[in-house]
């Protein structure tokens, strides 16, 4: 390695010209020799860069605690809250929300998104839609527009049509989804046997209860309705109830002998 005033004494040493150049900022020639001056150098690098997009219209509440990678780009009027890390390709269109603490590594976001203390990975976004609070936006996801994704759910490599609501607690992997969908809490798409990945497919309209297992390969066609605590592996046809749990028994007198084997 040489520093730079060595570099200087070899080329003039070699017959070389050497010239002097005045900076209108001397951070333009900071050098970075330790991990202290490299901290340094990337803080100087995000003043930089958040700078730049306030200047363009974007309210980024506290600079300090926002990192923003070079090649993001955000519209007018988003705010971005503290504690967020925007990286990658990432492009966020106006009016959005995003924040506090939240993650998106090449990211497409239409306008109007609220992403809450969520993390969102290769994936885009439409109008309108909520993300969060700890959500998880696996890669390869197409999420419609006035879609929720609430509290503790986890998206991975599916297709979300338009106004479908996934509120929490609930696993939706390799799935194609319509719109106008509910899904209850604690919905789990069954997607792995063990060795492949299979893909469910729920049409419009349709209407998945609480505690619900869709085994995939299974499809779900619209404006059918699955019972509350069902396990599905078969093909749901249209404008139906299906249900598919045992049948609740009631046994009188268990709880006394219980207690009196006990005793």
């Amino acid at each position: 390695e040489y520093y730079l005033p060595d570099c200087l004494e070899i080329l003039l040493g070699d017959g070389k010209n050497v010239g002097a150049y005045t900076a209108a900022d001397e951070s333009e020639f900071f050098g970075v020799n330790s991990r202290v001056q490299l901290a340094e150098a990337a803080a100087i690098l995000k003043r930089r860069i958040n700078r730049k997009h306030m200047e363009n219209g974007v309210t980024i509440v506290d600079p300090e605690q926002t990192y923003i990678g070079s090649d993001v780009q955000i519209g007018r009027d988003t705010v971005i809250l503290p504690g967020c890390v925007i990286e990658g390709k990432t492009i966020i269109g106006e009016d959005c929300e995003i924040g506090p603490n939240s993650r998106l590594t090449d990211m497409e976001l239409a306008d109007g998104v609220k992403f809450q203390t969520s993390t969102g990975l290769e994936s885009s976004i439409g109008s309108g839609t909520t993300v969060g609070p700890f959500a998880y936006i696996r890669p390869n996801c197409h999420i419609g527009d006035n879609v929720k994704v609430g509290d503790f759910v986890e998206v991975k490599n599916s297709n979300i049509g338009n106004g479908t609501k996934i509120p929490h607690l609930s696993y939706v992997g390799d799935t194609d989804a319509g719109e106008k969908i509910n899904f209850g809490c604690g919905s789990i798409m069954v997607n792995y046997d063990g060795e492949k990945k299979h893909r469910t497919t729920i049409h419009d309209h349709v209407f998945v209860g609480c505690n619900v297992n869709l085994v995939a390969p299974v499809t779900i066609e619209k404006d059918s309705y699955i019972a509350a605590g069902s396990t599905i592996t078969r093909d749901v046809p249209e404008d139906v109830l299906a249900v598919a749990r045992a049948r609740q028994t009631i046994i009188k007198g268990w709880k006394a002998k219980r207690v009196q084997k006990k005793s």
